[in-house]
């Protein structure tokens, strides 16, 4: 099983990432998402730019559905995931119309470009 980030939504983060040359970060806690390391910030405090991983977006997505998609996923503990926004996948992403799929196992996590299909979409 995986989750997976629609490049639409991930690739302004990766940009924004790059233009403040900075990380990016996946983040599991209230969903998972990535984020830029140095973000612009909305009124509220809040990073303007956030990408969440389809269904695992706690503004739209029912409680039980994102927490239960995310705690198979990537386990009950939350964390912070440090990544180099112009390396290996995410420059493909970048740079092409791919989306993203993550998945994870205890020790590891595993980034995927995916070719977007009318299901993702």
């Amino acid at each position: 099983m995986s989750v997976l980030f629609k490049g639409t939504e991930l690739r302004p983060v990766l940009a924004e990432a790059v233009a403040n040359q900075c990380r990016v970060i996946l983040v599991k806690d209230q969903g998972v998402y990535f984020l830029a390391e140095r973000g612009e910030r909305r009124p509220d405090g809040r990073q303007k730019l956030i990408a969440y991983a389809v269904g695992c977006n706690p503004d739209v997505d029912p409680f039980d559905d994102w927490w239960e998609l995310v705690r198979i996923e990537f386990g009950g503990d939350d964390f912070g995931e440090y990544l180099d926004p112009q390396e290996g996948v995410f420059a493909r992403i970048l740079h092409s119309e791919d989306d993203l799929g993550v998945s994870a196992t205890a020790t590891h996590l595993s980034l995927q470009a995916v070719a977007p299909t009318t299901a993702n979409r």
